[in-house]
């Protein structure tokens, strides 16, 4: 039975679900989601003889909301992770994150291999800094119309997104789905006209893919009645990130590692990750394996795939663990 309480990390109070007793295994969300998106995962990894537990992150949910846009740097949120596990009374852990979780996940494993036992992530590959600061980069290479650089706008997103937040966040989570029609290309990472907002021309669909409920809808849409604007600040700080993790500029993930990903994901198809995902084995020293392709899965990879990812996660696990 999945449990819920707050917890005081990091100068902040996070709110957690938690379940079974074991290893412990922290699992991170991405955007736009909360501890909820690891719904499938909770039971099938506690029988397998883990403790669960999954946070809404700074910014989201039940959590904390600081007002501040620097608060929410990559140096904030790998701290919230650290403080987590110690908070738990536990020394070390495994962490998994699925889209912005998992740059958190890899990062903390980057920053903190000693806290680390092993790290895992759905969608978001590895990060392999680049030369130029990513909001610079992205908005020279699209003309201002990626996402991220809609996102950083101070109001804008936050508000298109709070306007109808059921209906923002039931067209974001149908687009970026296997089950859209149009799913995996990169360029639905464009915003058609910013002036008129990201969702303007994307599909609401009449009934929601199979992997998700009205009841999942509901609570998802609760986590947000605080509005969208800690979740979006994480986006805001992504040239902040550069500069401060420049002492680890080729730097590798050390502790073992999975990489798991849908052929319908827009994320794994942005421009020069394919070959990055490519050459994932010789660039992650304790890779467990080759980077698993799940056929007909969108971005929400647990979710729209939680036989597929329980079953590898748990194999990685048990493997890591011994």
């Amino acid at each position: 039975m999945v449990e819920h309480r707050m917890v005081d990390v990091n100068g902040i109070r996070l709110h957690i679900a938690e379940e079974g007793e074991g290893p412990l295994v922290v699992l991170l969300h991405g955007f736009p989601e909360s501890w909820h998106s690891w719904r499938h995962q909770f039971g099938p990894l506690a029988a397998a003889g883990f403790r669960v537990v999954a946070p809404d992150q700074r910014g989201y949910g039940r959590s904390d909301h600081p007002e501040s846009v620097d608060a929410y740097s990559i140096l904030h949120l790998v701290g919230d992770v650290i403080g987590l596990i110690h908070a738990l009374g536990e020394e070390r852990a495994f962490v998994v994150g699925h889209d912005w979780g998992a740059p958190v996940a890899w990062h903390t494993a980057l920053l903190r291999p000693d806290v680390v036992r092993g790290v895992a992530g759905l969608s978001v590959p590895p990060p392999f800094r680049g030369e130029h600061p990513p909001l610079v980069a992205m908005r020279e290479q699209f003309g201002g119309r990626f996402y991220w650089n809609y996102f950083e706008r101070p109001g804008v997103a936050d508000a298109e997104f709070a306007l109808d937040p059921r209906t923002s966040l039931r067209k974001l989570f149908y687009s970026a789905s296997g089950d859209a029609p149009d799913a995996g290309r990169p360029d639905q990472a464009l915003v058609p006209d910013p002036e008129r907002g990201w969702l303007a021309d994307m599909t609401d669909p009449e009934v929601l893919p199979a992997w998700l409920t009205e009841d999942d809808l509901d609570e998802l849409t609760e986590s947000y009645a605080k509005g969208f604007t800690g979740a979006l600040n994480w986006y805001r700080n992504l040239d902040r990130n550069w500069e401060l993790t420049a002492a680890w500029h080729d730097a590798v993930v050390s502790p073992p590692a999975l990489y798991m990903y849908g052929d319908r994901d827009l994320v794994p198809a942005f421009p020069g990750t394919p070959e990055l995902i490519a050459k994932l084995p010789e660039l992650m020293p304790n890779l467990r394996s080759e980077p698993i392709l799940l056929p007909g899965c969108g971005h929400w990879t647990q979710q729209e795939r939680p036989d597929e990812v329980n079953a590898a996660l748990i194999e990685f696990l048990m493997g890591v663990r011994g």
